[in-house]
This record gives structure tokens, C-alpha cells and sequence, in this order.
């Protein structure tokens, strides 16, 4: 999985008078989880935008300078509700030898017999949870829809990977090829015509 690097700052200050005067100044008070402390820290709010603001999943290093680096991902984020300004971003720390899990973008490929027979594809599921080692974290899950016909449904048991595991239901659709209204009348209409007697033909 591709990483993004953050510069930060340790903050020893923690209250919520420390943490409004970093807000003033651009910066985003930031803790990172899972390892033998929690860590304060803040980084300047431009410096999320391309974890933040992506559909991409991104792990993460926070670089606090001084030798002080930290491999994460993010955990948690707060904005404002009104102005969307980030408040607050939670990371949990990740080990080479432990399973961390996280949600992982779907991405869809081929191109279904269904759709190209005139159904409508429909993505259930945009973002899949993964459990993996740090190594084994997909940029994102890929999702073969060409085998669907008009009204199938692709299950997240037929995305198995033997390098990550996936937290869901065996019954969980990620995708679907719906009847479209189109194929739909064009089928009644074909029913009623087969059904309707011939021109002519006596009784």
C-alpha cells in the first residue's frame, strides 16, 4: 500500500486551551494510538489533503523529527460540521508482525455480459474491511464483474486473497447487474407477443 508522509510536531500541552490556539495557527491537533504511550502531536492542516481529501486508502508516516518517525494509518477524524475544517485526526500505530485492519476503496474491472446485454451495474459495496500485516494492506480490492449476467450479483466470498482477510459476511454483494426498465419492458412486451395469436390463424 502506498504511504504518505506527515511533518509534525510533539505537543506537550494537551488541554483544550493549547488545542483552540493550534487550531487558530493552521494546525490540526493530531494523537497517535497502539503503541506503549498515546503520542500528541499537531502538522499543519495542508498536509492531510492528500489523506483526507482521496478515495484512495493510504498508509502513513509521521515524521516528528529528531529520529522520531512512526509508521500509521488513520483511525479517526473529526470536522466541523458547518465548515468541514478538520479538528482532530486519530492515527493507530502499525507493526511489521501485527494484523491491522482497514478499509480498502473496490475497484471495479472487465465489462459484465449483463450490462452489454442492456442491465444496469450497481456497486453495493464502495469500500471493503481488510485484516493483513502492514506488507500484505492492498491499495484497493479488484472486483472482476465480467462473468455477470443481467440479475447476478458478485459476493465478497468470490474476492478471497490469500494475503489479507476480508471482515464480512459471506452473503455481502459488492456488485450487481440489475434489470434495467428498458430490458425489462422489451421482455414483457416479447411475452405478450409470444402469448397473443397469430394474424389470421382461425379458431
Amino acid at each position: 500500500m502506498k504511504s504518505i508522509t506527515i511533518k509534525g510536531s510533539e505537543r506537550e500541552s494537551v488541554g483544550k486551551v493549547a488545542t483552540k490556539a493550534l487550531r487558530n495557527a493552521g494546525l490540526v491537533p493530531c494523537v497517535l494510538y497502539g503503541g506503549n504511550q498515546a503520542v500528541h502531536f499537531s502538522a499543519e492542516v495542508m498536509a492531510f489533503k492528500n489523506l483526507v481529501y482521496t478515495p484512495n486508502a493510504h498508509t502513513v508516516e509521521i515524521d516528528l523529527g529528531e529520529g522520531k518517525s512512526f509508521n500509521a494509518i488513520l483511525q479517526d477524524i473529526q470536522v466541523h460540521p458547518v465548515s468541514d475544517k478538520i479538528l482532530h485526526i486519530d492515527f493507530f500505530q502499525l507493526f511489521d508482525d501485527k494484523e491491522i485492519t482497514m478499509e480498502v476503496p473496490v475497484k471495479v474491472v472487465g465489462t459484465s455480459k449483463g450490462v452489454l446485454a442492456g442491465g444496469v451495474l450497481r456497486l453495493n459495496t464502495r469500500k471493503l474491511k481488510v485484516k493483513a500485516l502492514p506488507k500484505n494492506l492492498p491499495d484497493f480490492i479488484e472486483a472482476d464483474i465480467t462473468p455477470l449476467e443481467m440479475g447476478n450479483k458478485l459476493y465478497v466470498t468470490k474476492l478471497v486473497n490469500e494475503n489479507y482477510k476480508l471482515i464480512h459476511p459471506d452473503n455481502t454483494v459488492v456488485a450487481q447487474v440489475r434489470i434495467s426498465r428498458a430490458a425489462m419492458k422489451a421482455a414483457q412486451e416479447a411475452a405478450k407477443a409470444a402469448k397473443a395469436p397469430a394474424k389470421g390463424k382461425k379458431k
